[in-house]
């Protein structure tokens, strides 16, 4: 039964049974909050939420589009897995009273969150604060559905999403943001997560890319296509964007000065990456790609989440030009280890997060953390402390390693289980996701137009008693002529 009132303010008045919460919770068992950040964090909650089908819009439509509706049902799909897990066990995992690695069962199904003060503010209840973490654990997975592309089934990627949630994502959260985590008490700053989310799903994409191998076509010109949408790839970005405010805004857990510096760097940082590589990239091609634009939107923003509430508005554009910079050229690390990561995303996420870090060590401001009025850190470079960058260095590196190796052994695991086999067959790779996985296509044209090799490219496949013959006489409409620069999005 809850106990709670409203005083003469408005504010809500909230007396709980201290025992039934962590000892970290309050001391006399009496909270008060304000309503103006009960429902602001609710709203950030919506706003990250919406950063789920954003990133399936995103990938979507850089694939082929007879991949395209896999990649937004993944989003809902997988984001969906998260959720429950975290109802589950993720949220006492991430913020329970444990060790300085992992939090306990204390919260098992979400038991006595209700309204005591939060592991992350006293400003807001410990139901509200699990409903917003809920959000960022569900985005965080979806993330990572861009290392799979086109190749993966289903049912395994479901499974490991759970288990890769609860032994990668809750792990490095805990140890981030609990008052109890390792990186938290050794004063690691990590505003928003660029490591809990953007170095463990970044990381965990290049390592889902490693262990399947490579696409049909790899190294050819079959794979040479351009996003079959990039109309989507701009839905995609904007929903990003929109939602990054609530990501980043909303970290700050109440409504203050400091909240709106949040949103502010955010903007800044995404406006700059998003220019910076649209540079690079015009200077390379001599075109404005817009796909190029919103690939270093997505680098700033990126970029700037673990130093939001930390810098200030200058330091936004440095790192919203280092994190576009760092992000392109590091595209070409999937190159130099020969892995098919299809969109970029340990580029975006892994080194985009790692840059992120390391720039909050240079940036990051002990006035700018003291807006809200009751923040204190001993800051950055800015401020002299030249020890933060050891720290950062550490948490990132930890980070890193550990979801590499701990993602490998939950993919070789569950690879091994009879009936998860993780690789799609041949058949349903030539066919595509959508069709084979699914049942169901994104587009009602995709019967008239498929993106297939030709029968006479692989007559010995056919021979083998691969696609149908009804497959391959639609599949020979689409033979491109060598000889001239058709979009590439008409093959394998």
């Amino acid at each position: 039964m809850v106990n709670a009132s409203y005083d003469a303010s408005g504010s809500y008045i909230a007396i709980y049974d201290q025992a039934a919460f962590d000892a970290s919770a309050g001391v006399d068992g009496t909270a008060t909050y304000a309503g103006a950040d009960f429902g602001f964090i609710i709203v950030a909650a919506v706003l990250v939420m919406i950063m789920a089908p954003g990133v399936g819009f995103l990938y979507s439509g850089l694939l082929r589009r007879k991949n395209a509706l896999s990649m937004l049902f993944l989003a809902i799909a997988v984001y969906s897995v998260a959720a429950i897990q975290w109802f589950f066990w993720g949220y006492s995992l991430t913020f329970g009273e444990g060790s300085a690695f992992i939090g306990n069962l204390k919260h098992f199904g979400l038991m006595n969150v209700l309204d005591a003060p939060s592991a992350g503010s006293d400003k807001i209840p410990a139901l509200v604060f699990a409903f917003y973490q809920s959000m960022f654990a569900g985005v965080t997975p979806v993330i990572v559905i861009g290392g799979f592309a086109e190749r993966a089934r289903i049912l395994p990627i479901l499974v490991v999403t759970f288990a890769w949630a609860t032994l990668v994502y809750n792990p490095v959260a805990c140890w981030t943001w609990s008052p109890t985590g390792w990186a938290y008490i050794q004063g690691v700053l990590d505003f928003a997560g660029g490591g809990p989310v953007h170095m463990t799903s970044g990381t965990a994409s290049l390592i889902w890319s490693l262990y399947l191998g490579k696409r049909r076509g790899y190294g050819t010109s079959k794979l040479a296509y351009r996003p079959h949408s990039v109309s989507h790839v701009i839905i995609g970005t904007t929903l990003l964007w929109f939602g990054w405010f609530g990501f980043n805004g909303g970290s700050e857990l109440a409504m203050n000065l400091r909240t709106a510096q949040a949103c502010i760097v955010t903007n800044i940082a995404a406006a700059m990456g998003g220019l910076t590589w649209l540079i690079m990239d015009y200077i390379y091609t001599g075109k404005y790609s817009a796909v190029s634009l919103c690939s270093g939107v997505v680098a700033g923003l990126v970029g700037i989440t673990p130093a939001a509430g930390f810098v200030g508005a200058p330091a936004a554009l440095a790192i919203g030009l280092l994190a576009a910079i760092g992000a392109n050229y590091g595209t070409g690390i999937k190159v130099l280890l020969k892995i098919d990561d299809a969109v970029d995303g340990f580029a975006l996420h892994g080194v985009g997060g790692f840059i992120g870090s390391i720039c909050t060590a240079l940036f990051a401001d002990s006035r700018v953390a003291g807006f809200d009025g009751y923040t204190e850190i001993t800051g950055g470079w800015i401020n002299h402390n030249y020890e933060q960058l050891g720290w950062q260095l550490a948490g990132s590196v930890a980070t890193v390693a550990y979801t590499a190796v701990m993602t490998y052994i939950i993919l070789f695991i569950v690879d091994h289980i009879p009936g998860l086999k993780l690789r799609s067959s041949e058949e349903a790779e030539i066919l595509g996701i959508d069709e084979t996985e699914l049942g169901e296509t994104g587009y009602d044209f995709v019967y008239l137009r498929r993106d297939l090799e030709s029968p006479e490219e692989h007559a010995d496949w056919k021979a083998g008693g691969g696609a149908s013959t009804a497959v391959h006489s639609n599949s020979s409409q689409e033979k491109v002529d060598k000889s001239s620069p058709a979009p590439a999005t008409e093959s394998v």
